[in-house]
């Protein structure tokens, strides 16, 4: 029974892919691809065709939480490789002419059923007009999975993925229908609570969400804010 045990052991171990470090492979770009091949939501990912991993936090979020519905207008910024409008097309049944999603990125991306795409970056001037004509009216749900490129300096990144958030946040403030969701990701390191008191005044249910797809050790969160008063109401 002990010789069983230890080779059912070994065996475990050896399920685990390792990565040598390559010639002009950087330590930590080793890391990331070691955490890639073993993290079990990109395998899933690919078994379900899935555009990206990160498919997987908005489902556990509206799984949770019920913001994507049958019919509901959506709003995707910052959207490739396509993971969450993939998703959300799926839930607001914009294939069938329900819903309706309508995506931004700067980064173009393969087309997704039921997507109206717009390759540009969020920031362009004329950009929020563009998505309100694409939209065609007001929205049920912005959703933002925009992230500035890593610095490596924590508290940078950290600010510069709040300045995504609040500029998603005053976009969502005005396209949004009463009642409407937003949702954005942000990452940990202290401001991001001065954020939920500004959203507060928006909306009557704002708080943080981990969906079990965010890894573990990893700053990235959530804010999810319901029920959006509108008309200028605080």
């Amino acid at each position: 029974m002990a010789s069983k045990k230890k080779d059912g052991g070994r065996g475990q171990r050896d399920l685990k892919v390792k990565v040598k470090t390559a010639r002009g492979r950087k330590t930590s770009s080793t890391r990331w691809l070691q955490r890639q091949l073993n993290d079990p939501y990109v395998a899933e990912a690919k078994r379900q065709g899935l555009r990206s991993r990160s498919a997987f936090k908005l489902m556990q979020m509206d799984d949770q939480h019920g913001f994507l519905t049958p019919g509901a207008s959506v709003v995707d910024l910052g959207a490739a490789p396509g993971g969450w409008s993939e998703v959300a097309a799926k839930r607001v049944h914009s294939v069938e002419g329900e819903g309706k999603v309508v995506a931004i990125d700067i980064h173009d991306i393969e087309p997704i059923a039921g997507v109206t795409f717009l390759h540009a970056d969020f920031y362009d001037e004329d950009a929020p007009d563009r998505l309100k004509e694409a939209l065609g009216g007001p929205a049920d749900v912005v959703m933002s999975d925009m992230a500035a490129h890593a610095t490596g300096h924590r508290k940078t990144d950290h600010l510069k993925i709040i300045a995504l958030c609040e500029i998603a946040l005053d976009f969502a403030c005005d396209v949004l229908k009463p009642g409407g969701v937003f949702v954005a990701k942000v990452l940990q390191g202290g401001t991001e609570h001065e954020l939920l008191a500004q959203m507060r005044q928006f909306f009557r249910s704002v708080s943080h969400v981990k969906p079990d797809a965010s890894r573990a050790d990893s700053a990235e969160l959530y804010v999810l804010a319901k029920d959006f008063r509108g008309g200028g109401e605080a």
